[in-house]
């Protein structure tokens, strides 16, 4: 894979940048760019550039972040070292211009960890061939573009069974220790209590090992990459906050970053309101939920929330959409916050990741931007296209003092 990476690396700084060229087949992962995504980008584009096809095309893996956010990703990096993999041939978004590309009609695009594009990327749309992923389906089928989803533990577990299935001689040691190890996290470990690990993900962590023997003592390598991911010491509030974070567009701009820390360590940081302000400031930001992650020594994972937002209706309004939400039930108990902006909770349901709650916060979002919920009362007439995915017509055209009206006068209903 070194040689192959380093290819790619060569031949986007040569031929990327010009007008006319060579088509490019991007693996792309999702913007929160954690193991699972960085891991499939790589190995799967690695698995296209060895199976037959078009000549003319290269297959290249890009990490969805600047590259000056890779030192956030410390179980990443702990894992290219382990892989024997430098950081410097890797390829990332601020690196590559997809949107020129798409303009010349030098883009493929294969989505994996993700099926659908955000908003600000809706220009690529036409150019994706492919989608693999483990998250619930949002994308319309279309025959151009076969989509794999699948709601297994790790997207890794679809691309080794993908590559063990097509072209197995593909996956050497080095290629086995990068899925196996991200298998491995995103499945707690295959730990029964976490809830997170299907019979697919067991059947395919398996089948490497059976194959590599020499790979790493399972308990021993998941140890190590959780106490990597889990390493924030050093870290600003900023780089918490982008370290494992994803972004949902629309009349409502919501960020939702992990923290690897207690809640209450969290609010206790310094200046910890400004720096919160701040930060959504920089990024046009209404709301910026947090989602706190740690894991008892049996593996049983221990979740709290907050809601943060200086527009006090669009903060009370998420709030109590998200402590009334079914499918799942958070249940959520309220915890004191030190903060007047700050929101915070107790989340009794442990098993609801993020991955469970952004489909709640992306049905908020289409309510904010009028679309009809289903529920009787709903006054609002459906918004024509989905502005999740595509862009919405009121984007432009609903302002913010305008929005928290609207949630005030929904409030009162």
């Amino acid at each position: 894979m070194d040689d192959f990476l380093s290819t790619c690396h060569q031949a986007v700084q040569a031929d990327a940048s010009l007008p006319s060229g060579r088509l490019f087949h991007v693996v792309l992962g999702n913007e929160a760019c954690d193991l699972d995504s960085m891991v499939c980008a790589l190995a799967y584009a690695y698995f296209l550039s060895k199976t037959p096809g078009d000549e003319a095309t290269l297959s290249v893996p890009l990490l969805n972040i600047r590259r000056s956010e890779l030192p956030l990703r410390s179980d990443n990096l702990f894992l290219l070292r382990q892989a024997g993999l430098s950081p410097d041939v890797l390829l990332f978004r601020d690196q590559v211009d997809l949107a020129a590309l798409r303009r010349t009609g030098r883009l493929r695009l294969t989505l994996v960890d993700h099926n659908v594009l955000p908003s600000w990327d809706a220009e690529l749309e036409g150019a994706v061939v492919e989608v693999i992923d483990h998250h619930a389906l949002e994308r319309e089928p279309a025959p151009s573009c076969p989509v794999t989803v699948e709601t297994v533990g790790s997207c890794a577990t679809l691309v080794t069974e993908r590559l063990l299935q097509k072209a197995p001689d593909v996956v050497d040691a080095q290629l086995a220790q990068l899925l196996y190890a991200t298998i491995l996290i995103d499945c707690v470990n295959m730990a029964p209590a976490a809830g997170k690990a299907t019979p697919k993900d067991s059947r395919c962590a398996a089948a490497l090992e059976e194959r590599f023997p020499s790979l790493p003592p399972r308990d021993a390598l998941f140890r190590a990459l959780r106490d990597a991911k889990f390493d924030v010491s050093g870290l600003s509030t900023e780089q918490m906050l982008l370290k494992d974070m994803k972004t949902l567009g629309g009349s409502v701009s919501i960020a939702v970053s992990v923290i690897y820390l207690s809640m209450e360590a969290f609010m206790q940081r310094a200046e910890l309101e400004a720096e919160l302000s701040a930060f959504c400031a920089e990024r046009t930001l209404d709301l910026l939920v947090l989602m706190s992650i740690r894991f008892t020594e049996a593996e049983e994972p221990v979740r709290e929330l907050a809601v943060f937002g200086l527009g006090i209706p669009c903060r009370e309004q998420v709030s109590r959409f998200l402590e009334r939400a079914g499918n799942p039930a958070l249940d959520l108990r309220p915890i004191s916050s030190p903060h007047p902006h700050v929101v915070a909770y107790n989340q009794g349901n442990a098993w609801a990741s993020r991955k469970k709650v952004l489909p709640l916060l992306k049905d908020f979002v289409r309510r904010c931007d009028g679309e009809d919920d289903g529920e009787e009362g709903s006054r609002v007439p459906p918004t024509p296209t989905n502005s999740l995915v595509e862009g919405c017509p009121l984007d432009a055209g609903i302002s913010a003092h305008a929005l928290h009206d609207k949630l005030g006068r929904t409030d009162a209903r």
